[in-house]
């Protein structure tokens, strides 16, 4: 595939710390080191599907590193669910002059971006998601950054929970893998974790906590990603607040279901922190802005070598191009090996 000219890059789906990283990466590596021009698209595939558009060179990007969200803008629009694939972005790519597009996102962006490419289109994706989620990468840049986020409520909620003698839930993001929920809650010490990979044993978890009262301890520290599927006894499935403007689902309050339950069962007074989409925002770890960057720089080295159809990857401390097709294979989860780790330590 012949060399790109003019290099299109989005953020799609939900936001994520190094997002403007990540686009500053891609912008000075382009600009800085090939001399191809970049295009901006704004509001993710919305702007593809619109031809919302702007150009972006060295100054447009100066500064950003350290800001949290996307300077682009993001949206859940979709243009094989909302739209007609390759024909609803057509437009904007040849009105643009754009020769490979680099798509920054999740799980659902980046099957789209598979997609696009197996209909013509040069594209390279760039993994960024909170979830940690997406097969064929160590990691994903978003994910350090809500994992500090995470830890450092959870350390200021148990000292209220000592404080006052409670069993308190946190709730975190995790719609179907919990990354966010093993990493933070082992580094916070929590007494309990529960994630979507795992059934729930509610009556294992009250035995954990009633288990720390009888050997003195007074209050207990529990993790809950928000896929995490509710037992039978409440209904199964995940816990879901409707449908978004988009048609898909949100989840969140699993940790509202559980916490009556528990506190029936051990007797303890138990209450309920959601963290929501604070674990989104703020600025970005170091270690985020730098993971970021780097993938922003190699997505604009493969995309001006006329690479397609491929997903920038971690693999060690080296940057590598795996098949998109791979990368959404499957959704990656938490194994056997790390919750066994943070088993040790329930209780």
């Amino acid at each position: 595939m012949a060399a790109a000219r003019v290099i299109g890059v989005l953020t799609a789906g939900g936001d994520c710390p190094g997002l403007n990283a990540c686009i500053r990466g891609v912008v000075g590596r382009a600009v800085q080191t090939h001399g191809v021009e970049v295009v901006g698209i704004e509001n993710g595939w919305e702007g593809l599907m619109h031809g919302h558009t702007r150009p972006l060179d060295r100054n447009a990007v100066r500064g950003i590193v350290g800001r949290g969200g996307t300077f682009l803008g993001t949206s859940r629009l979709d243009p094989y669910v909302h739209g007609d694939g390759y024909a609803s972005v057509r437009h904007t790519i040849e009105a643009n002059g754009i020769d490979a597009l680099v798509v920054i996102g999740g799980d659902g962006t980046l099957r789209s971006a598979l997609r696009l490419a197996e209909e013509g289109l040069p594209v390279v994706g760039v993994p960024k998601t909170i979830d940690n989620d997406i097969a064929a990468t160590d990691v994903t840049f978003g994910f350090d950054t809500a994992v500090q986020i995470a830890t450092e409520a959870i350390d200021r909620i148990a000292t209220t929970a000592e404080s006052h003698n409670r069993v308190m839930l946190v709730e975190v993001m995790g719609r179907t893998k919990g990354w966010i929920a093993t990493y933070s809650g082992l580094a916070a010490g929590a007494d309990a974790i529960l994630i979507p990979e795992v059934d729930v044993n509610i009556e294992e978890v009250a035995e954990v906590l009633r288990t720390r009262h009888r050997h003195g301890h007074s209050y207990s520290i529990v993790v809950v990603a928000e896929g995490v599927r509710l037992p039978e006894g409440l209904g199964g499935g995940t816990a879901t607040q409707g449908l978004d403007a988009f048609g898909f689902e949100r989840l969140g309050g699993v940790a509202y279901r559980l916490a009556p339950l528990l506190e029936q069962l051990t007797g303890f007074e138990t209450r309920v922190t959601v963290l929501g989409h604070l674990q989104r925002g703020g600025t970005p770890t170091a270690n985020d802005r730098v993971l970021a960057t780097r993938f922003g720089a190699a997505a604009a080295d493969f995309a001006v070598a006329g690479r397609s159809g491929i997903m920038v990857a971690l693999r060690g401390t080296e940057l590598v191009a795996v098949p998109l097709a791979d990368a959404v294979a499957e959704i990656r989860g938490v194994g056997p090996e790390l919750y066994g780790v943070a088993r040790t330590f329930f209780g």
